[in-house]
């Protein structure tokens, strides 16, 4: 094991995917706005594939509301969970797989293709582009296609403006060039990207983009700063996810977000 595969696998090893969203009000707001647009396109009776389903969160919740599911996981410890996870459901199916060759799906067998998380840990245009183009393939022509990606600005704003994460001047020489380029390498684990960027490297296929939209706002940053004094009651909380909703498609706010999605459509 080496590359990519020792990275991203030695990093799930040790951390606890499971309740990610769950545990905190980042996470909550993460998956309360992937379930609700993906609401907005799945209609009884279509067949839904994850890559890179981690412990099955989002797949087993579709999975719970009728839908025939595929979870495909890359990581050894998420890919074990996951079986456990799914053992009860007779309409999961569960792959140990890598976004860049889905040579176990067929073509044009998916409704509504779902890529979360691999483009986190993906640093070579090539293997970028394979992904994408692998969730193309095993798309249904007018399929959906969400496509989960990581701003790099919420990266810099996290991860080392917050003094307890890290070291802004590290943070610089690890994302970006000395003319600020956003940079993609392995040892970064997570990459990140510009907007403008993501959106046209997804236009070099064959993808036909409906809309970018972020999936957590500027709840992360907020939370991370606020550390323990950081306290959203449930009503304030249900107030601001309307808000977010209202919110998280405007061009101007998307970079604050640390996750975004943009979603396709087949070709």
């Amino acid at each position: 094991m080496e590359g990519r595969e020792k990275i991203v696998n030695e990093f799930y090893a040790q951390y606890v995917e499971d309740n990610r969203l769950d545990r905190t009000r980042r996470g909550q707001m993460e998956y309360f706005t992937t379930m609700h647009y993906i609401h907005q396109y799945l209609k009884p009776g279509m067949k839904v594939v994850e890559i890179g389903a981690g412990t099955g969160r989002l797949s087993l919740d579709l999975a719970k509301e009728g839908y025939d599911v595929t979870a495909v996981e890359y990581t050894d410890a998420n890919f074990e969970k996951l079986q456990k996870n799914a053992e009860s459901f007779n309409n999961v199916t569960t792959i140990q797989g890598d976004a860049v060759n889905l040579h176990q799906l067929e073509d044009s067998a998916y409704d509504v293709t779902l890529l979360f998380g691999p483009m986190y840990h993906l640093y070579s245009e090539e293997d970028q582009l394979a992904a994408l183009k692998e969730a193309s393939r095993i798309t249904k022509p007018d399929g959906k296609v969400f496509i989960a990606f990581i701003s790099v600005y919420a990266i810099m704003y996290t991860n080392y403006l917050i003094e307890q994460c890290g070291d802004m001047r590290f943070g610089l020489e690890e994302n970006y060039t000395k003319d600020y380029q956003v940079k993609h390498f392995p040892e970064q684990l997570f990459t990140g990207f510009d907007i403008t960027e993501f959106e046209e490297l997804v236009d070099k296929t064959t993808l036909k983009r409906i809309k970018t939209l972020a999936t957590d706002g500027v709840i992360e940053l907020v939370e991370m700063a606020g550390g323990s004094n950081f306290n959203l009651s449930d009503e304030n909380f249900e107030a601001y996810k309307k808000y977010h909703l209202a919110m998280c498609e405007k061009r101007e706010l998307l970079g604050s977000s640390n996750h975004l999605i943009v979603i396709c459509n087949n070709q």
